[in-house]
């Protein structure tokens, strides 16, 4: 079917074209913006770079040590990414620690100082009472010195929401006016250049600077959103910056790819404290393109940015994570049906988040709203700000609520039998206290509250990631389901189910790990991430006795998730922008063949063809200025059409312009060949102008019968830009990575213009 799949490795034309790129020309072998990567000459070229740097170090010890330096710039690259993501990830923890509580108050003794810092250096803070001191002064306390009442309350919550509306509004202004590229999640995105794309400034040293201070700022500001999924993009882009130090990946867009996918995984490993979970996070979710070698190198990055963000200790806890738990009770087999319905509630909260999330994204981009960007973060935050306040479970950080609920003891207030002498860590259950109920009320309205907010939040034009608020909507549900299961547990622990298992006076359920099994359950349902999903909680917890009940829940999710559509939510997100980008997990069943995809169709202007021997530059010129196609197949004759190979558009012109610069003769009526030798020309003729070299002599063909679903795998797995159809050598038309993306499109009775760059 591919009449030169075993020559696509050799790629004969390569050797030519590294030929020219040796010449000092600018921009030679690079792509433009917007464009998609060449995965096999990317390739080729990397191995003929390799070669000759093996070739030259047996010449020399200068040489030797030269190639000895080019094999060990990955792991430093690595290193260097490691330290900076890690730096970077603490650095931002501990801002946002500071400037969330700077909305509730500020420390007299030292105004850098968080609440929970500020009361550790105070020695009036008892252990009952250690976020009590009176170093730490509430605003009103500060301002009319009352720190109850009415007046109180009202001046705090006033104050409240306009420091969340000045940190909204700085980042999204920053975002607006320095760097567009630093709003959103940047997951989506990452995908899509992973797998070739090129988004020239996305991983730029503006958007890594603005990013990281916006991404402060609004997790300050009390948004429901998290920093997990920009940290992925902060990685990156200290990923890129580092690669463009050294010519071995700055100049090689596929090896820069592999630095990059290693890059994520750092970001994954300080932003939960999990390395092994973001090495997976990189293969499972993000990665196009992912060999052994850069297996290994993700694993180093992520341990080197875990190394350096544990040595900062941003929560003073030696944890990597603020939501460190630990739990002391083994789950029982009869609790596993209580957490495969909390994966039934987050398949179908990832299904719903993800259907109104985009019909909202996409009335955004296509109505008014979308032209006033300010005003939407401005009045979201207010609307935020003002529900969140009254809740305490809403008005404190993310974070520190998930960490509430994970936590065994996140909610106590339970009635307490007065001859109990145990231990804190084997406290029995006991029946639920007047708090615990009103505290039940308030979560439940803060589910209400983050299931609908961040439908709204999540895709406004400042960073925004989305870990966070699932596993938090997760979180309060499991814990609700939680309380629920421990209490019915204690009033009828004579039942079946609990008899064998659940005596009176034993602790018998962890309403924590409910939590636990919630947050990945709706974290999976959103993202549709299984494996890596399951090793970052673990590593959350510290307890691989649990990973039973959080695989169900993750499976759970995913099964109901993918009843009602297969897409996650960055999936669905990239076709929303029109990114490019083939899934790899897409299955493509229909039968229709390469004839029916190919250009041009009936009806359609000929193929834009050079021929060999018989065009003038001027000639070339003109159909380089009349198309915009990234190439042109070369043929023998535009009669025979017998194929001959393939010539880059960005390398014809780079080409046609350095031979008027350097070369003398060289003018519009220049006859261009891309033979092997040109014929002799007459002394009064204008010189000719050979670019055999820049032909790519092996370009990938498929026959006109092979069928799309091979076609398809084809693109996927070799990253092709573009595929030429011929039938016994003579060429019909050229298959495009957009016209693949088109047909599936169509095939899937989606408007096939939906995937065109946004």
């Amino acid at each position: 079917m591919c009449t030169n799949m075993v020559n696509a490795g050799n790629m004969n034309g390569s050797g030519n074209l590294m030929d020219f790129l040796d010449e000092p020309f600018p921009d030679v072998g690079t792509y433009e913006d917007f464009h998609t990567i060449d995965w096999l000459r990317e390739k080729s070229r990397d191995t003929d770079r390799h070669r000759k740097i093996t070739n030259k170090s047996k010449e020399s010890i200068w040489e030797f040590i030269k190639s000895l330096l080019d094999a060990w710039s990955g792991w430093v690259v690595m290193l260097l990414i490691g330290l900076l993501a890690g730096t970077l990830a603490g650095v931002i923890d501990l801002a946002v620690d500071w400037m969330t509580d700077l909305k509730e108050g500020v420390c007299l003794s030292a105004f850098w100082y968080s609440h929970e810092q500020c009361c550790w250096t105070s020695n009036e803070a008892t252990f009952e009472d250690r976020d009590k001191c009176p170093q730490w002064q509430k605003w009103s306390e500060l301002l009319v010195n009352k720190s109850e009442g009415a007046s109180a309350y009202i001046l705090n919550y006033f104050l409240y929401i306009l420091w969340a509306l000045l940190f909204a509004f700085l980042a999204v202004s920053l975002v607006r006016v320095f760097a567009p590229y630093a709003c959103g999640s940047g997951i989506p995105e990452i995908k899509t250049i992973l797998s070739g794309f090129i988004i020239r400034g996305y991983l730029g040293k503006w958007t890594l600077l603005i990013k990281t201070v916006t991404l402060v700022l609004v997790v300050s500001s009390g948004l429901s959103l998290g920093k997990e999924g920009p940290l992925v993009h902060v990685a990156c882009c200290c990923g890129n910056f580092f690669s463009s130090l050294f010519s071995k990946y700055s100049k090689n867009e596929g090896k820069r790819r592999e630095v990059l996918s290693a890059a994520a995984a750092a970001g994954v490993s300080v932003a939960f404290g999990a390395p092994i979970g973001g090495v997976l996070f990189s293969l499972e979710e993000v990665s196009y393109y992912f060999p052994l070698k850069t297996l290994w190198r993700s694993f180093f990055a992520a341990l080197v940015a875990a190394f350096t963000l544990r040595s900062i200790n941003p929560f003073g806890n030696s944890r990597l994570v603020l939501f460190y738990v630990e739990y002391h009770t083994p789950w029982y087999m009869a609790e596993l049906f209580p957490f495969i319905l909390l994966g039934v509630f987050g398949g179908l909260w990832g299904t719903l988040f993800i259907r109104c999330n985009i019909a909202w994204c996409r009335r955004r981009k296509t109505t008014r709203l979308g032209k006033y960007p300010v005003l939407e973060v401005i009045a979201v935050t207010a609307i935020t700000a003002i529900i969140a306040y009254p809740n305490p479970y809403t008005r404190r950080s993310t974070s520190e609520l998930i960490s509430e609920l994970f936590n065994d003891c996140g909610l106590c207030d339970y009635i307490n039998d007065p001859n109990m002498t145990r231990p804190v860590d084997d406290i029995p259950d006991r029946p639920a206290g007047i708090g615990v109920y009103m505290a039940m009320w308030q979560l439940a309205l803060a589910l209400v509250f983050k299931i609908i907010i961040t439908i709204f939040t999540f895709g406004m034009k400042i960073p925004s990631g989305l870990f966070i608020p699932s596993m938090a909507v997760g979180a309060i549900a499991g814990r609700i389901v939680g309380i629920g299961v421990e209490q019915l547990a204690y009033h009828h622990h004579d039942w079946i189910i609990f008899r064998n298992w659940c005596r009176p006076g034993a602790d018998c359920v962890t309403p924590g790990l409910y939590a636990m099994v919630g947050a990945a359950a709706c974290l999976g349902g959103v993202t549709r991430m299984t494996v890596s999903l399951v090793v970052i909680m673990f590593e959350l917890t510290g307890g691989l006795e649990y990973i039973v009940p959080l695989m169900a829940a993750a499976v759970t999710s995913k099964w109901v998730a993918d009843a009602f559509g297969k897409e996650g939510i960055y999936e669905a997100h990239i076709h929303l922008n029109g990114y490019p980008f083939l899934d790899v997990k897409d299955e493509f069943t229909h039968r229709t063949l390469a004839t029916d995809v190919m250009r041009p169709r009936r009806g359609e202007a000929p193929l834009s063809v050079l021929t060999q021997d018989s065009m003038t530059v001027e000639d070339v010129e003109t159909l380089i200025k009349e198309t915009d196609y990234n190439g042109f197949p070369v043929v023998v004759s535009k009669d025979s059409e017998r194929l001959i190979g393939f010539a880059q558009r960005r390398e014809l012109i780079l080409a046609i312009k350095n031979a008027r610069q350097r070369q003398d003769g060289v003018v519009s009526n220049s006859v261009i060949y891309f033979t092997e030798e040109p014929p002799e020309v007459p002394a009064n003729s204008p010189h000719p102008l050979k670019l055999r070299r820049i032909l790519n002599l092996s370009p990938f063909t498929v026959t006109d019968h092979t069928p799309m679903e091979t076609v398809v795998d084809i693109f996927r797995k070799l990253g092709l830009r573009q595929c030429l159809v011929t039938r016994s050598g003579r060429l019909l038309g050229i298959i495009t990575k957009k016209d693949v993306l088109r047909h599936m499109a169509q095939m899937a009775n989606q408007d096939p213009e939906s995937i065109m760059f946004n």
